[in-house]
């Protein structure tokens, strides 16, 4: 059985900006075939050229977009960054 497809944070961007994906391809040669993969699939990756000619063509500033879109990401808490600094450490020796 095949999983119902959810939007992901772009696909839910480009709604929220009523972005028509005909005029996204024609101002940027992402095709309405990528966009949509891009929209509909979480599996498919965003690349840093294609999210700036996307904000571009929608006349927002990139890093606005990068927000929205990857609210989710954040660095490492402390505790993370000494364990990893730690391992680090002791591959060195």
């Amino acid at each position: 059985m095949k999983k119902k497809s959810e939007l992901t944070e772009l696909g839910k961007y480009l709604i929220l900006k009523s972005a028509n994906k005909a005029e996204i391809y024609r101002k940027t040669g992402i095709t309405e075939s990528r966009l949509s993969l891009l929209s509909n699939d979480a599996s498919t990756k965003l690349s840093g050229e294609e999210l700036y000619l996307i904000a571009l063509a929608l006349d927002v500033e990139p890093g606005d977009m990068a927000k929205t879109i990857y609210k989710e990401v954040k660095l490492n808490t402390i505790a993370v960054q000494e364990a990893l600094a730690a391992k680090s450490r002791k591959q060195k020796k």
